[in-house]
């Protein structure tokens, strides 16, 4: 959806498919050069170019500051925006360095494998904390869940900003999750929550399904949530599962997965990984 020019600066933005699965689909994802705009117009750029998310990167030699911003405002993080960001410094070749965001510096790395860039970088620690009765009824209850349907094992997740993490029993459960958004937008703003991170109980070889509900900043349902990820692989590694793949999107009709894995069981940092393909470079006129 195009909007009118506000005052005539075109930033050079690439729209990027992020954590891609079996090289189809992925997470429409703006990534613009930084440039001097206001957050107004920063919060514009996802609504004109039909991405739930953009970074604004301002590169250096083996480094980058980022930005993230959904069409409600600015994020401290964004894993598959980190992702994105990292297959656009890649361009050609390869990229390796420090990234620093709202939430902190970390290493990212990517390099161009045959047109697709695979691309991942290491966050900083998770906390934990267990969901009080309080929280838990009125988020199960928005996301359609019954309570004998409820899985146990529900857990409130920080990297930067709290969510909640849900597990179901199978991904045909996931599937047929229809969320009250407005009531889940409610509970997620009065309990000061990122979001909703639903997923189904890994299978044999360590890989599940998940879905992220975020209405509270402007996206209903996340094709790709990678630091949702890592706080589930930070919590399934104190679990004895050293490294996990995610499949996402599925009922929105864009496949993505994203890999984690928690060095030596640890939860003070997990490394994320997908891959990602620059579809389009253009000029916005703001």
């Amino acid at each position: 959806m195009l909007l009118p020019p506000m005052n005539g600066r075109v930033p050079r933005v690439a729209i990027v498919r992020s954590c891609l699965r079996d090289g189809r689909g992925g997470s429409t994802t703006a990534v613009v050069e930084e440039t001097p705009l206001s957050d107004d117009e920063r919060r514009r750029i996802p609504l004109m170019t039909g991405a739930s998310h953009a970074v604004f990167v301002a590169a250096g030699e083996g480094r980058a500051a980022l930005r993230f911003f959904t069409a409600e405002g600015e994020l401290p993080a964004c894993g598959h925006g980190t992702i994105a960001a990292l297959a656009f410094l890649a361009g050609n070749q390869r990229f390796r360095g420090v990234l620093r965001t709202a939430a902190g510096a970390f290493t990212g790395w990517s390099q161009n494998d045959g047109g697709q860039l695979r691309a991942g970088f290491e966050t900083g620690p998770v906390e934990f904390r267990e969901p009080r009765p309080q929280e838990l009824r009125p988020v199960l209850a928005a996301l359609g869940i019954a309570p004998d349907d409820a899985v146990p094992g529900a857990s409130i997740a920080s990297i930067g900003r709290e969510r909640m993490l849900v597990p179901l029993g199978s991904r045909s459960a996931l599937a047929a999750l229809e969320p009250d958004f407005t009531g889940l937008r409610a509970v997620c703003d009065r309990l000061g929550l990122l979001g909703c991170y639903v997923y189904s109980r890994p299978d044999s070889g360590s890989r599940l399904a998940a879905r992220m509900f975020a209405p509270s900043i402007g996206v209903e349902e996340d094709i790709a949530n990678a630091n949702s990820t890592a706080c589930l692989a930070a919590l399934l590694a104190g679990q004895g599962l050293s490294s996990i793949t995610v499949d996402m999107g599925d009922a929105l009709g864009s496949p993505a997965a994203i890999t984690a894995a928690a060095p030596a069981g640890s939860r003070a940092g997990i490394r994320l990984g997908g891959t990602a393909i620059v579809s389009s470079r253009d000029t916005l006129a703001l």
